[in-house]
């Protein structure tokens, strides 16, 4: 892989459905921008040519029956073994040359996920009712969870070890990118965006996305997503609405008896106890599934712990150290690499007397 990146395993990560026209460049163009890396392509029930075409092109192939992104992606986590994961969709819509980019800004800084956002001014690759869904989507992630991400359903992303083995993956399509996002705003991954040019698809490709059914789908992704991760916030203002509900129920009823003594709208005032009965339910419910899910955080945290912070390989490592002793000394004279190298040695221990 060059020089850059001897002793990394690096694994292309992309799933297909029907991709024939699309993948093979997809291959071709990883293969130039990551000359060494793996590149496997899994076959999500596919009804064309995707897995012949894919091995003819020197990918490895998979496969995995169940329809849907979530769950050929579920699969290749699970399968492969590397060091370093870009995940690309197969459609020819993201530019490999980034990959190196993506690939050096994950090992430089030590992040978990870097996200190639989407920027483009070709109309056709990103459709208004695409880009406004996103927006919306990206949006509402943004206000419950972190404001981390400006592309949240991008399809171009690369990853550390550590990430993936600790992603449980329970989406099965589209809203698997919602998944992935939110799984390291949660766990308070060190994560990345970066500007990636975004195409138009090659022509004889057809797009899968249906912005209506997709959109319904990661909505409900995100409502999940809260009451799982969020439980007492989701259940609290459940139990706040409810709490209004039932007093503005109960208003009338206890005005007419303070008036009159009498209960008159007995069915009223029996809904509205009951209204409030469900309110402190869900309220108990919130406050015992926060519980839980602060459990389920510190397991998801000592697994993703288990694998260790992506870097370069150590001669890698060592030329990059004198390229930076020999910056420091360019910036700022002898005596600043010299100071570093000090703080770097430990003190000798005083000699016993």
């Amino acid at each position: 892989m060059g020089d850059e990146f001897d002793g990394l395993e690096i694994a292309v990560l992309i799933p297909c459905f029907n991709e024939e026209v699309a993948v093979p460049r997809v291959i071709a163009d990883f293969q130039r921008a990551l000359p060494g890396a793996k590149i496997y392509v899994y076959d999500n029930a596919s009804t064309d040519r995707t897995a012949e075409v894919a091995y003819r092109a020197g990918a490895i192939v998979g496969f995995e029956p169940f329809p849907g992104k979530g769950n050929v992606m579920r699969r290749m986590f699970s399968d492969i073994e590397a060091d370093i994961y870009v995940l690309v969709d197969g459609d020819d819509t993201y530019d490999a040359q980034a990959a190196p980019q993506l690939v050096r800004e994950l090992l430089n800084k030590q992040l978990d996920m870097v996200n190639g956002a989407r920027v483009t001014s070709i109309k056709e690759a990103y459709r208004f009712g695409h880009r406004f869904g996103n927006r919306l989507l990206t949006g509402l992630v943004q206000e419950i969870f972190g404001r981390q991400f400006s592309d949240m359903l991008s399809g171009y992303r690369v990853f550390s070890r550590r990430f993936v083995k600790s992603f449980p993956a329970i989406s099965s399509g589209f809203e698997i990118e919602t998944e992935l996002t939110v799984h390291a705003l949660e766990l308070r991954m060190k994560t990345t965006e970066v500007a990636t040019r975004y195409k138009d698809r090659p022509e004889g490709s057809t797009s899968k996305l249906n912005t209506i059914r997709d959109g319904i789908r990661i909505l409900r992704m995100i409502g999940m997503l809260v009451k799982e991760e969020r439980p007492l916030a989701f259940f609290g203002y459940t139990a706040l609405l409810l709490s209004v509900l039932s007093v503005a129920l109960s208003i009338p009823i206890v005005i007419e008896f303070v008036q009159t003594g009498f209960v008159p709208r007995l069915p009223t005032a029996v809904l509205s106890v009951g209204i409030m009965l469900v309110a402190v339910l869900s309220m108990a419910c919130g406050l015992i599934l926060d519980t839980v899910t602060h459990s389920r955080r510190e397991i998801k945290r000592l697994a993703y712990l288990e694998g260790r912070a992506p870097q370069w390989p150590a001669s890698t490592a060592r030329a990059a150290g004198g390229v930076e002793r020999a910056a420091m000394r360019g910036v700022y004279g002898p005596r600043a690499e010299n100071d570093a190298a000090s703080a770097a040695v430990p003190a000798m221990p005083a000699a016993a007397s």
